[in-house]
């Protein structure tokens, strides 16, 4: 993962998501639709946003390998606005990272539909992790308005850990929790992650490989957090939700 001078990592670039042609190459017409549909969505969703909403930054790993559980998040990231719905609503953001270079992040979006919309046109890519520029945009994000939580989902850690420590100590200071999700069982993902969710006074949650209703418990319990605090997270756990009991249990 390539610095700037300042020995922080780039920020994640705001630039159009693209989508593919049938021979993996980008076509002129489908770049530009993709940058009318998010000019619209963009100003759509600023209009929507309204205080008193919880802002939660949705990170995810888009490298070879996660493409089935690419897919299972774009079908599970309804759950999180439905959740957060009854306790003044959610702007979600999505950030991901893919290839070798490339970490990109979305508007803030305020509905389901056009979160998939976004995510449907991406496609998952062989590259390293970039989990530290993930950490940077987070606390960047926060200067513009407080950002509740960072929810990233990954298998895999490959990056300086003291480097992760860092940044991570730098959300924990302007009370932004991490909620760290790690899909599989691979022993370096976990101690990063572990170090990371304690760093930033968040939480580290394994789930099974493909355990979708593991996942949507702790995506609903972590935006039930961003848009209302631990008073809706209890209420959550009174609901019999694991993922609640999970972040809870360790948010003490």
């Amino acid at each position: 993962m390539s610095n700037d001078r300042s020995g922080r990592a780039p920020a994640p670039s705001h630039e159009s998501i693209p989508s593919e042609a049938p021979n993996g190459v980008a076509s002129a017409s489908s770049r530009a639709e993709i940058e009318t549909f998010l000019t619209r969505v963009n100003a759509l969703d600023h209009a929507a946003m309204r205080v008193g909403r919880g802002r939660l930054v949705f990170a995810l790993d888009a490298t070879m390998s996660r493409q089935a559980a690419w897919d299972q998040a774009c079908r599970l990231q309804a759950d999180m606005f439905r959740e957060a719905a009854a306790v003044g609503g959610l702007d979600i953001q999505l950030v991901y990272y893919r290839g070798f270079a490339e970490c990109r992040a979305s508007p803030w979006v305020a509905e389901p539909q056009r979160l998939g919309a976004l995510m449907s046109r991406i496609d998952c890519r062989e590259g390293p992790t970039q989990i530290g520029k993930i950490l940077g945009h987070a606390r960047r994000e926060n200067e513009g308005g407080k950002v509740g939580a960072l929810v990233f989902v990954g298998d895999a850690m490959e990056e300086s850990l003291d480097e992760l420590c860092g940044a991570a100590g730098e959300l924990g200071l302007r009370n932004i929790p991490a909620f760290m999700f790690q899909e599989g069982y691979d022993p370096v993902c976990e101690h990063a992650f572990r170090e990371i969710a304690r760093l930033a006074h968040g939480a580290y949650c394994p789930f099974a490989p493909g355990a979708a209703h593991e996942l949507s418990e702790l995506l609903r319990a972590a935006a039930a957090y961003a848009a209302g605090g631990m008073k809706a997270l209890a209420a959550l756990e009174a609901q019999h939700n694991s993922g609640a009991s999970r972040l809870i249990e360790q948010l003490k």
